[in-house]
């Protein structure tokens, strides 16, 4: 591990679903889906095809020396993402949390928080931070409501509820805000027809764009992007569910062909594609995206779980 570096570690680059997807196991096709099939064979860690909910863990390098651990979104895997990437990449905790949406695959992790929470946070010494709209924050109160609260009460001092410290954000780009030191702009997105998600741009340095959850981005947010990285934002990480066709307005994700059309007009240094479905093979997928990259002189890639990029953020 570089110590005196900043990365970011995907800890899930998969769909809602997960991979592998449990009706190709359960009621196997003929032939059997290859992607699917293989988690049979080979363990997850040698398997980029495995992939749990898109997760983003960010190790912030601060100034000092001293790191910050920011993770985006806790969706269904979590608890399996921690047990399989924490201990690998050595990370103790967790400072603090956004979530980009208030659906499953993003917040239904919450129980488990516990487990990553600073030694200070326990027995209501110390809360949690988590950023969220209120739209989200109300989702997730009624889902969980024993998470509301944040005083132990009487008793409660061995009590495994994590003490959440909750923060409502604008889902605005002019109203950025800071966690664990970071700055994160809020980069407002469709997901689907009608819903609004969540992406995030950050670092001082580098400039990431964090498009997880996406069908179609707004004319401003993709301005704000263009404009913040003056045409050379350093890492797009965006979304790209399905491999073939269009969609249509009714979609909630991109296809791969939407994804890299977003990708050419943001123009990234640089870009690691998430969320995957099972169409998508991850060594002869990125075979197909090296010869795009070098046609079009803008390296992308499929991402996959465990995998950390080391960025002056």
């Amino acid at each position: 591990m570089e110590s005196s570096s900043s990365s970011v570690i995907f800890l899930g680059t998969g769909c809602s679903g997960a991979l592998p997807d449990a009706r190709c196991l359960i009621h196997p096709s003929t032939p059997p889906c290859p992607v699917c099939s293989q988690s049979l064979s080979l363990p997850p860690e040698r398997n980029p095809n495995y992939r749990c909910n898109t997760s983003l863990l960010i190790d912030y390098c601060q100034h000092d020396g001293i790191h910050k651990y920011i993770l985006i979104d806790v969706g269904k895997t979590f608890r399996e993402q921690v047990l399989r990437w924490f201990s690998h990449h050595k990370i103790p905790y967790v400072d603090s949390i956004i979530l980009t949406h208030e659906h499953a695959d993003a917040v239904l992790g919450l129980d488990d928080v516990w487990v990553i929470q600073p030694s200070g946070c326990g027995n209501g010494f110390g809360q949690l931070p988590i950023f969220l709209t209120q739209f989200t924050m109300d989702s997730v109160a009624a889902r969980f409501p024993y998470l509301m609260k944040n005083n132990l009460e009487e008793g409660d001092e061995g009590s495994q509820v994590i003490q959440l410290d909750w923060r409502i954000i604008e889902g605005d780009i002019d109203k950025p805000f800071v966690s664990s030191g970071l700055e994160f702009v809020p980069l407002p997105v469709m997901h689907g027809e009608d819903y609004v998600c969540l992406g995030f741009l950050f670092g001082r340095k580098a400039r990431i764009a964090y498009l997880s959850d996406v069908s179609r981005i707004l004319p401003r947010t993709e301005h704000a992007i263009s404009k913040s990285g003056a045409g050379q934002l350093d890492l797009l990480i965006i979304e790209t569910n399905e491999l073939h066709g269009e969609g249509d307005a009714g979609s909630c994700h991109l296809t791969l062909s939407q994804t890299l059309n977003a990708v050419k007009r943001l123009s990234p240094k640089r870009a690691l594609l998430i969320g995957m479905n099972h169409e998508f093979e991850h060594h002869k997928e990125n075979q197909t995206l090296a010869e795009w990259s070098s046609r079009e002189g803008i390296p992308v890639q499929l991402a996959h779980d465990g995998l950390r990029v080391f960025i002056d953020l």
